[in-house]
C-alpha cells in the first residue's frame, strides 16, 4: 500500500506483552559454557544458564535455567530457578523452583512455590518478613 511503513505485528512483538521475559531489551544473558568468578551485579532481568562462582545481585527478575549454576549467594528481586545452587538464596519477592532445580543452602523468600522434584536442602524462611532480609 501507499504509504505504509513495516509495522511489527503487534501481538508477536515481545515489547507489547509485558509477560514476555523478552520483554526487556535490557537483560543480560550469561550463556551456558561462559563461567564467571567474583561479584556480579544487575539491575535488569538475568537469564542464567552458565556458571558463577561467587556473589550474584539482581534487583529485577532472575531466571537460572537448567544448565545453570551458582556456588555462592544470590540476592534477586524475583526468581525462577530451574538449575543448581550452592549458597544461600535471598528473593525479595517471588521465587519459583521448577522440578529440576537442586539447591543446597539456605532460601529465604516472600513467596515460594516448588514444583514436584524440585530439591532444597537447608533451612527454609518464607513471609513478608522473610523476604525483606
Amino acid at each position: 500500500m501507499l504509504g505504509s511503513r513495516n509495522k511489527t505485528d503487534q501481538k508477536t512483538d515481545p515489547r507489547n506483552n509485558p509477560g514476555s521475559f523478552a520483554e526487556a531489551a535490557s537483560t543480560c544473558v550469561i550463556s551456558s559454557g561462559t563461567e564467571l568468578e567474583g561479584i556480579f551485579t544487575s539491575k535488569e532481568n538475568v537469564r542464567l544458564d552458565g556458571k558463577v562462582k561467587g556473589e550474584v545481585k539482581c534487583d529485577s527478575r532472575l531466571v537460572m535455567g537448567e544448565t545453570g549454576k551458582v556456588e555462592g549467594k544470590l540476592q534477586v528481586g524475583e526468581a525462577v530457578i530451574m538449575g543448581t545452587i550452592e549458597g544461600d538464596l535471598v528473593v525479595h519477592g517471588s521465587l519459583t523452583l521448577k522440578s529440576s532445580a537442586r539447591i543446597k543452602g539456605n532460601i529465604t523468600a516472600k513467596l515460594m512455590a516448588v514444583e514436584e522434584g524440585a530439591v532444597y536442602n537447608g533451612e527454609c524462611k518464607i513471609g513478608s518478613s522473610a523476604g525483606k532480609s
